[in-house]
């Protein structure tokens, strides 16, 4: 039989796509969630537009149409003993008074919900079939549901309660439409905001892992979980939580991305707060706590105590001598610590984990003294030196002066490498302070005590050695490992005059050397190079006899007059009132000229030329020698005597050489007369 439709409420103008009535505005976010990454919510929203894309979800119409509503049904309990069987005999029209036929129109007007698009009311199943669930929900018609969306319900029967969203009153066909998915969406929308009003606690299925977080399933809606809200410790593995039910608080809603952000943190950050209050108060110096390792650095990790955190340096790890914390610890390792030090304003605590152990120079074996020989591994390399550590914790310093018997300091790198094991002898050794001084030197003989010192380095013995060091007065060479000899710049060059031995040589240089002078007592060599060959300059005093002429080059010009470079490599200088030709031009750089030699000292290594002594009669005179102080030492004297001497016999030479001369012309002019 079927009954007669009563009036309803005319139909409101349907609504697709975007045109919908956006919700009044609602609290999205509590206080103090400020941490909530922003590139992590655009993830979110990101995911969320493409699955919408994919499935063609309206679900942002949903959520605008979540409002308070009333489903308006009405208890059909007045039309139980109401006799149909009579009414349909005497028809809608036929046998009834007026007040009769609106009494029946009111009562069966009543047993008709009145229902709206967009609305969750709660429906029937009154049939089942290949396709669809049939359910009845009080209306003038029943409605469908695709068979699909009780995959969940594999039990389902006739009779079963079932929430249910109006997609739409009535299609072209007529027929009303309803979604079961669409109204757990939005029963679970109304649950997360009851659960964000409430501050309550939900239980939500990590459904898979994301970037920078997780994906959580609440009430049916997928919510986000940064990994910073996971928990208080940094979280390095996010799938451990995969596949698992976590309990969450909700933090932000956004209607307008369909955005959820849950967080795991806030539910055991109180329980640490209390935690971390009843720590700082117990907490003093020398206390013992046991604490798991949260994170490391290269200057050490930081402990988690409970609550609060504390730093335990890299120095405090081991006695012995590490690079990076993390040789001996490991993260999320439980270890006992010692409270170091407490600063109450800052909230720090210092830790330390060698303190627990005992010092190991409390354990030196008592036999180790000066001169002892040791052994160990060098565990740090520095500009001064090198620290070798005998045993953890027990370390001792090599300079670089106690590496080698050289004179010459170089870089500790040169010697020794970190890692390498060596041995060293113990110089000195104080247990109170506990330093030690060690040396590699001393395991090898000093080679200015050896026996053959004095015979292997006799003067006039010729050497090879390697140039070490470029000073102004000379250079040093290192004959062989901690014998070096000086070299002084008058000795490198008999013909050159060198400045500075740059000018000859340079660093790094193999130089052959002849020994004059040897002090083994004072560790001293002097030593020459231009002795390797004979004075040249007792030839040249022949070669370049005063008034003697010679083809020179001028290699550099000066106010005070020019360098020449004369045959056989020597130098000579020339004055510049005699650098002038006959026609009064003055000679330039680079000009090769005659030149007469006006003064000529072997012991000097001097010679004085003229150009103008060419073309001009007149006698240019020498300049005369700075008189020079006496030497106090007998050989110099004695040089200075002989020299003296000759300059003597030479003048007198000269003298008779000229009263020769003059008397000869004298004896012409009287022939003459």
């Amino acid at each position: 039989m079927t009954k007669p439709k009563s009036d309803s409420k005319p139909k409101s103008p349907k609504k697709t796509g975007d045109e919908v009535t956006k919700p009044v505005a609602k609290k999205v976010s509590k206080e103090g969630d400020e941490d909530i990454e922003i590139d992590e919510l655009d993830e979110l929203t990101k995911f969320k537009r493409e699955r919408k894309a994919e499935e063609g979800d309206d679900t942002a119409r949903i959520i605008s149409n979540v409002a308070d509503r009333k489903a308006a049904t009405a208890s059909p309990a007045s039309l139980d003993n109401f006799d149909w069987d009579a009414f349909d005999r005497k028809g809608f029209g036929e046998g009834y008074s007026q007040s009769e036929r609106e009494q029946i129109t009111n009562l069966y007007s009543g047993t008709v919900t009145s229902v709206a698009e967009s609305e969750v009311v709660q429906g029937t199943v009154v049939g089942i079939n290949d396709r669809d669930v049939i359910l009845n929900i009080g209306f003038k018609s029943d409605g469908l549901v695709p068979v699909a969306e009780f995959k969940d319900m594999p039990e389902l029967k006739i009779g079963d309660k079932i929430d249910l969203f109006i997609e739409e009153r009535e299609n072209a066909m007529g027929q009303l439409i309803l979604s079961r998915r669409k109204a757990k969406l939005v029963k679970g929308w109304e649950n997360v905001q009851k659960a964000l009003d409430n501050d309550s606690v939900i239980e939500g299925f990590v459904k898979r892992r994301t970037k920078g977080g997780l994906i959580v399933d609440v009430y049916g809606i997928e919510a986000f979980l940064p990994g910073s809200q996971i928990d208080v410790k940094p979280i390095r593995d996010f799938d451990i939580y995969v596949n698992k039910t976590i309990e969450v608080k909700v933090v932000k809603i956004n209607y307008s991305n369909d955005n959820v952000v849950v967080s795991h943190k806030v539910l055991i950050e109180k329980d640490l707060e209390q935690q971390k209050a009843v720590i700082l108060n117990n907490l003093e110096k020398g206390q013992v706590l046991e604490g798991v390792i949260k994170n490391m650095t290269n200057f050490g990790v930081f402990i988690d105590l409970g609550g609060v955190d504390g730093l335990l340096h890299i120095t405090d790890i081991s006695w012995g001598r590490i690079n990076h914390p993390d040789e001996l610890l490991k993260l999320d390792q439980v270890v006992k610590v010692v409270v170091l030090d407490f600063d109450e304003d800052k909230k720090r605590i210092s830790l330390g984990m060698k303190q627990l152990t005992p010092h190991p120079w409390d354990s030196l074996p008592a036999e180790i003294n000066v001169g002892s020989k040791v052994k160990g591994k060098i565990v740090n390399v520095a500009d001064y030196g090198a620290f070798l550590e005998i045993q953890p914790g027990v370390e001792g310093l090599i300079h670089v002066s106690e590496m080698s018997w050289s004179q010459h300091l170089r870089n500790p790198q040169d010697f020794i490498k970190v890692g390498e094991e060596l041995e060293a002898v113990v110089l000195t050794i104080d247990r109170e302070e506990r330093k030690m001084s060690l040396g590699i030197k001393q395991l090898t003989e000093d080679p200015w005590t050896r026996q053959d010192i004095l015979t292997k380095y006799a003067i006039g013995t010729r050497h090879k050695g390697i140039v070490r060091n470029l000073t102004n007065f000379g250079l040093f060479i290192e004959l062989e490992e901690g014998i070096d000899g000086l070299v002084h710049v008058s000795d490198l060059s008999w013909t050159r005059k060198i400045k500075h031995p740059s000018e000859f040589i340079k660093v790094g240089d193999t130089m052959e050397v002849v020994v004059l002078e040897l002090d083994a007592t004072n560790r001293r060599l002097a030593l020459s190079h231009k002795h390797l060959e004979e004075n040249p300059w007792d030839t040249f005093e022949s070669v370049f006899e005063i008034g003697s002429v010679h083809k020179c080059t001028v290699i550099n010009k000066n106010d005070k007059g020019a360098i020449l470079e004369l045959p056989y490599g020597i130098e000579g200088f020339c004055s510049a009132k005699n650098l002038v030709r006959e026609d009064g031009s003055k000679i330039e750089n680079g000009e090769a000229l005659d030149f007469k030699v006006t003064e000529f000292s072997k012991d000097d290594r001097r010679i004085v030329l003229s150009h103008k002594a060419m073309w001009s009669a007149e006698e240019e005179k020498a300049p005369a020698k700075k008189q020079r102080p006496a030497p106090s030492k007998g050989k110099a004297i004695d040089k200075i005597n002989k020299e003296t001497e000759k300059s003597t016999l030479g003048d007198l030479e000269a003298l008779s050489a000229l009263k020769e001369k003059m008397s000869a012309d004298k004896g012409k002019g009287e022939d003459a007369n």
